[in-house]
């Protein structure tokens, strides 16, 4: 049984509330204004609130604001208004609350959206995210025996001055290892500076990386020392460097070989102290015997190798990765308490294949924490029953036969499709799937209709 307030000035709808959720077990407390509602909140613990909208005197926006300020824990809140518009939803959602339906409510609506919000209230075998520890945002998190070599290797190398390669696919977190080599060097107390190879036009890196004089192209209107004169005396990371034109590519081994640089357009020469670590998602080895890759540069930046493994070799860190990710997001937004991770979501990321590695992982768990109103992120949440990721194989691309036709019927067999999964997923639970959806449960309701689905 649960104990639960209902807010609103309408006492008709709040007794016939009331009653309806009596009738389901659980103990109903009124509440006819937004006053009234916070001084029962602060002397009482409830496990929901079905919040009215509009309200004379404090109207239910500024009550929810109010609840989430005083309220050292905010319960669900479901917002209830006859006047829903996109304004006030993406207020109240903005706010923190829990959902926000459109009056009248019916009975099987307050049977879904309780199951919801009452299963905010993490269970016992949901995982916990444990405390931050110092620098929990800045290091590498990882348990397996894979990453525990991956630590050693950053060791070994951060004791040398030598150029660092860092190997590892898209998103498996090359830059934190460049980040942790400088962190736990000498030049700790130096610059760090990154700049990605892939992501500048190759006639503007050069300039870049080495800076460039006044005049020396149209625009040029003052000199500009570059990316190696601002890590003099730290660490200069050249991500994607695979990706490098090999004109640039020579003047990054004479840098290398030398410790100078000559900006662009200009004679002199100035001298650097910088460490350099160079990432890439690509083979080199195989980029020099196909020409596109100086095989003299390679040498001299694959010194001291570090190979990143992808995280789906990496099971043990994939739940301490998430939960260090939940952590960061929640700081970051609003300070508030990380999201927990139930047992069925965990097994669901285990078994996911993760393409696109940690970086995958890290936006999956800052949109959970963002979107999922609920304490404990469940399965369903992550949304990575079959795709492609995790099927591990198969192409991501929509069908060719998809992609014929006009742009509203394209549309249409997307919908149905999108829809389709959704109900199955919620064994045949509308308020569910159009949760899953990320829509209001009238359009998907519209939308079944239109396309004969219901």
């Amino acid at each position: 049984m649960a104990r639960l307030l209902i807010v609103d000035d309408d006492r008709a709808f709040r007794e016939t509330l009331a009653e309806t959720l009596d009738s389901l077990g659980h103990e109903a407390v009124q509440a006819a204004s937004g006053e009234q509602a916070l001084a029962v909140a602060a002397a009482s613990r409830f496990d929901a609130v079905f919040l009215d909208h509009r309200m004379p005197g404090i109207n239910g926006l500024d009550t929810l604001a109010a609840l989430r300020a005083r309220l050292p824990r905010l319960p669900p809140v479901v917002v209830l208004t006859a006047y829903a518009s996109g304004g006030n939803t993406i207020e109240a959602m903005r706010l923190g609350a829990f959902d926000h339906l459109t009056k009248p409510i019916s009975r099987q609506s307050v049977v879904d959206v309780l199951a919801r919000a009452l299963r905010s209230e993490a269970p016992a075998e949901a995982t916990r995210p444990a405390p931050a520890e110092p620098h929990d945002t800045d290091e590498l998190v990882g348990l397996s025996e894979a990453m525990r070599e991956v630590h050693k290797r950053i060791g070994l190398a951060a004791a040398s001055a030598a150029p660092v390669l860092v190997l590892g696919e898209t998103g498996s977190g090359k830059e934190m290892v460049a980040r942790a080599l400088h962190r736990h060097s000498a030049r700790a107390q130096g610059p760090f500076v990154a700049i990605n190879c892939a992501a500048i036009p190759k006639e503007l890196l050069e300039s870049e990386l080495f800076g460039h004089v006044r005049g020396a192209f149209t625009g040029a209107t003052a000199d500009r020392p570059g990316c190696f004169r601002a890590a003099d005396g730290g660490v200069l990371l050249l991500d994607e460097i695979g990706d490098m034109a090999p004109s640039v590519q020579a003047k990054i081994l004479r840098a290398l070989q030398e410790g100078e640089v000559t900006p662009l357009g200009g004679h002199r020469t100035v001298k650097v102290d910088v460490r350099v670590v160079a990432a890439t998602h690509r083979d080199l080895a195989l980029a020099v015997q196909g020409g596109s890759f100086r095989e003299d540069l390679f040498y001299r930046l694959n010194v001291l190798a570090v190979r990143l493994p992808p995280l789906r070799e990496r099971l043990a860190d994939i739940i301490p990765l998430a939960e260090h990710f939940l952590r960061r997001a929640a700081a970051r937004q609003d300070g508030g308490a990380p999201k927990a991770l139930s047992a069925g979501a965990a097994q669901a990321l285990l078994r996911h294949r993760w393409p696109g590695n940690v970086r995958e992982l890290r936006n999956l768990m800052e949109r959970c924490q963002a979107l999922v109103r609920h304490r404990v992120v469940d399965a369903a949440d992550l949304a990575l029953e079959g795709d492609a990721g995790s099927a591990g194989q198969g192409d991501t691309a929509l069908p060719a036969a998809w992609l014929e036709g006009s742009l509203p019927a394209t549309v249409e067999r997307l919908e149905r499709v999108l829809i389709a999964q959704a109900l199955s997923r919620s064994g045949g639970n509308r308020a569910e799937a159009a949760r899953l959806l990320g829509i209001h449960r009238q359009l998907l309701y519209r939308k079944m209709a239109q396309y004969g689905m219901g």
